[in-house]
């Protein structure tokens, strides 16, 4: 285990290609406005889903 992690932090220092601190902060914007974009987009989907459900048994109600 001690030779994995050993391992593990020098492939992580050594051979991973980090981006800039620039490039790095735009993506993370771009991430987080997807995320909320799809989080927005499931939230709409549910809500439809939900109310066609609710009025799907209201008319077996009747």
């Amino acid at each position: 285990m001690v030779n994995y992690i050993k391992e593990s932090y020098n492939e992580l220092r050594n051979h991973v290609s980090w981006p800039e601190w620039g490039e790095a902060q735009k993506l993370t914007v771009i991430v987080a406005v997807f995320s909320v974009i799809l989080a927005l987009a499931v939230f709409g989907v549910d809500q439809v889903f939900s109310s066609v459900i609710e009025q799907y048994f209201n008319w077996i109600k009747s």
